[in-house]
């Protein structure tokens, strides 16, 4: 990133929901252009250092909470630190930023106080927010059956996803998640991993709802490419997914250089009953070494779709 958006700037409220890096590169696009931003982050993670400290601790996955963090940080020296992962004795696996946040949410016993006393230590120009304050566990239907685990879910075999939920099924958001996104003027929706990730932070009834009563433009933020979980897909088969989840974009974001569209803008695509077909933005998105969203052009293109 070569920009960066002056302290005290005015512009938009942008709400950006998913996970992991994903998340993380359109938190670095729009801190470029926006007023105030808020990440709902996914906490579904049970694998690797998020799991232990779940598991140990209590707490939701900690895991892409700190790289949404990272990403929204202007203190270098603090953003390396929360990266550095422990690869020996007791802590390895763990990142440093991962038991920051344990530390102080076991210490102060509230956990999204921990995350914005973790910001302030990065110098965060945004808020970052759990979809939900308690641990859940991701399950999907593949191939008629069902899978329960966010880790065992990314790497079923048993076929394609056909929905994933949440258990419990009616886990609740910090009620400042449906606030701000009743409050944005941009609403952004992934990329990422499709399941485990985008439509993992959508799963909350409550969350899906409040983007479904949003006056703000939903923006869907395509992947480049396929992954694990989305083997054979095109763009199409992304919104469709979404779609299927509840979730109808006004805009689909997409680079055609980097995954096939397929029907993406057709008027025989998928759309909601009674919804309109949304519209499709085609940008050269990519990285130069193709390795993930270019934040300066993905910038350029969401600062054009504010309402």
């Amino acid at each position: 990133m070569t920009a960066e958006r002056p302290p005290g700037a005015s512009g938009p409220r942008v709400v950006a929901l998913g996970g992991g890096h994903g998340l993380a590169a359109s938190l670095r696009a729009a801190r470029l252009y926006a007023g105030e931003v808020t990440a709902v982050v996914s906490v579904a993670d049970n694998g690797g250092s998020s799991g232990r400290l779940r598991e140990a601790f209590g707490i939701p996955a900690p895991g892409d909470l700190r790289r949404c963090l990272v990403a929204l940080g202007t203190d270098e020296r603090w953003r390396r630190a929360f990266e550095h992962r422990f690869d020996a004795g007791e802590l390895e696996g763990h990142a440093l930023g991962n038991l920051v946040i344990a530390g102080l949410a076991s210490e102060t016993g509230d956990f999204l106080g921990a995350l914005d006393e973790a910001g302030r230590l990065l110098g965060a120009v945004g808020r970052v927010l759990p979809a939900t304050v308690t641990p859940v566990t991701l399950k999907a239907v593949v191939g008629g059956a069902e899978v329960e685990g966010q880790v065992r879910v990314q790497h079923a075999e048993e076929g394609r996803i056909d929905s994933v939920s949440l258990v419990p099924p009616d886990a609740e958001p910090p009620p400042e998640v449906i606030a701000a996104i009743s409050a944005a003027d941009q609403v952004i929706v992934g990329p990422g991993s499709l399941y485990t990730s985008v439509i993992a932070s959508i799963a909350v009834p409550a969350i899906a709802e409040a983007i479904r009563r949003t006056p703000a433009v939903k923006v869907y933020v395509c992947n480049l490419r396929t992954d694990s979980e989305t083997v054979g897909y095109d763009g199409a088969d992304h919104l469709a997914a979404l779609e299927t989840h509840g979730v109808h974009p006004d805009v689909v974001v997409h680079d055609p250089d980097a995954l096939a569209p397929g029907r993406l803008g057709s008027t025989a695509g998928p759309a909601a009953a009674g919804a309109a077909e949304p519209r499709v933005v085609a940008a050269a998105l990519a990285l130069p070494d193709d390795k993930g969203h270019d934040p300066l052009r993905l910038a350029d293109v969401l600062a054009k779709l504010v309402r």
